[in-house]
């Protein structure tokens, strides 16, 4: 760096998370990634003007964009028309990554975003079930969760929305031949289930958090392997596209505050 230059400042929590969100699409290919909430976006984004070029990222309601705008912009070019009943048909033959959230998750990857409590009489309504078990069972699907708490992380989700390895397992062959749920990703670190018994595994920790606070974080008991590596920090060049080119405006920075 030359005396005239400045030297970038560090990379923030959130931008550890869009870095390990993005590389959930690493080597993907030519699918459609479907990331929901502002930190995921950044990443698919992220993503595609780095490591996995052949993305295909959608403006949000039905148009395949040739390029990559910042968030909040239309696109400069279209390449495609994608309308729902196409989406459809996406993500009935697996040609999709969806990244979604999770009001609820637990140690086998079961997902709830319907309801809190019971559901004969709930005390929250959510989103209701939406295409989460079409997903879970078709398409490669991770989560992000911007809040870890174990209010969220729980020994057992109120209603299965998005299927768990444990629950596609017992529904046999025709479940488990595409489900795939493949990372977690949230403020603290980074999750997978890469284990015999396919049960939630600490992956990475994102600088400054320790396994105790993942710990305390989570109301089951996680596997912790003996040496737990930090998320991959960002490059310049990708810290420069996260602030410059994909989120000017910051949007990351109140989904995941400093």
């Amino acid at each position: 760096m030359s005396a005239t230059e400045t030297a970038r400042p560090a990379a923030t929590r959130a931008e550890y998370c869009v870095v390990a969100c993005a590389e959930a699409w690493r080597g993907a290919g030519e699918i459609l990634a479907s990331p929901m909430g502002t930190v995921p976006a950044v990443g698919a984004r992220l993503a595609k003007l780095t490591f996995s070029p052949d993305l295909l990222l959608t403006d949000g309601e039905a148009l395949l964009m040739a390029d990559v705008p910042a968030l909040g912009q239309r696109p400069g070019a279209v390449e495609g028309w994608l309308p729902f009943r196409q989406h459809l048909a996406l993500t009935a033959t697996g040609r999709r990554h969806v990244m979604m959230g999770a009001s609820q998750i637990d140690r086998y990857g079961n997902q709830n975003i319907s309801c809190v409590g019971d559901w004969a009489r709930p005390t929250r309504q959510l989103l209701g079930v939406r295409g989460a078990p079409v997903n879970t069972l078709n398409n490669p699907t991770s989560y992000w969760i911007p809040k870890h708490s174990a209010r969220v992380f729980v020994e057992r989700v109120d209603m299965v929305s998005g299927v768990g390895y444990d629950r596609a397992a017992a529904a046999g062959p025709s479940a488990t031949r595409y489900h795939r749920v493949t990372e977690v990703v949230t403020d603290l670190g980074v999750f997978d289930f890469e284990t015999p018994d396919r049960t939630m595994r600490l992956r990475s920790l994102h600088p400054g958090v320790t396994v105790g606070q993942v710990a305390e974080a989570t109301g089951f008991a996680l596997t912790v392997p003996d040496e737990v590596p930090c998320t991959r920090e960002p490059t310049e060049a990708e810290l420069r596209l996260i602030r410059e080119v994909v989120d000017p405006k910051g949007l990351r920075e109140r989904e995941v505050p400093a």
